[in-house]
């Protein structure tokens, strides 16, 4: 019984510790394509892409 309480206890304490890794991981992949948003919608990268597209179209 004892040895079951254990099991027990020590699972609970790794699910909790898991839904905050991924609430951690969400978080820097929304940060981080917030990030790339802005940079792309910049204008000087798309004048950089308008420019490899218009190339690549010749």
């Amino acid at each position: 019984m004892i040895a079951r309480f254990d099991r027990l206890r020590t699972e609970a304490a790794d699910a909790g510790m898991s839904t905050a890794e991924y609430a951690v991981g969400t978080l820097a992949a929304v940060a981080f394509a917030g990030l790339l948003l802005k940079v792309v919608t910049s204008e000087q990268v798309q004048t950089a892409l308008t420019a490899i597209i218009d190339r690549a179209l010749r």
